[in-house]
């Protein structure tokens, strides 16, 4: 098993963040989009001054997980009016768990989940959620497998394009 830190991510990490972003958004998303709607995506998604703006929200918090020196992926979570649907205070939105592919299946986005659960349980919240693309299946079958059932869908625009967004719900447990 490999040795994976995560850390909060910082104001003035914004580039590293923007780059491992675009690289990961590209690398996942590239082939079932068009290059229009990616190229318009990562402009307007995840420019400097939206990732900025996003690291600035008081009620967002954003994580990198490294290997080493490495960026490796990053965790990006929604408390109260930052998230992007639900807006519950009981809940906790996880926007992304992004990992480069030369990680997936090593234990990285399991150790952000973790987190993402550490923090839910900071903030006494009592259930997390995120939206995850249908078409997404690998992503899809870990959620599910982490316990994640799903409740509804929303509408994730990629540049022009309209897409659908499967809503997952984790639950804490209560005795």
């Amino acid at each position: 098993m490999i040795d994976i830190h995560i850390d909060p991510v910082n104001l003035s990490q914004v580039l590293d963040l923007q780059q491992i972003s675009r690289h990961i958004f590209l690398e996942a998303f590239s082939e079932s989009n068009s290059e229009a709607d990616m190229a318009l995506y990562l402009e307007q998604g995840l420019s400097v001054a939206k990732l900025t703006a996003e690291l600035a929200e008081p009620n967002s918090r954003f994580y990198f997980a490294r290997v080493a020196d490495e960026l490796i992926g990053y965790l990006k979570l929604n408390l109260g009016g930052a998230q992007t649907e639900l807006q519950d205070p009981n809940g906790l939105e996880i926007e992304r768990i992004y990992v480069l592919k030369a990680f997936h299946g090593k234990q990285v986005a399991q150790e952000l989940l973790a987190k993402a659960v550490e923090i839910a349980v900071e903030v006494n919240a009592t259930y997390l959620w995120l939206g995850v693309w249908e078409k997404n299946d690998r992503a899809i079958r870990f959620y599910e497998k982490n316990g994640f059932v799903a409740f509804d869908t929303h509408i994730f625009k990629l540049g022009n394009d309209e897409q659908t967004d499967i809503m997952m719900k984790w639950q804490f447990k209560t005795e």
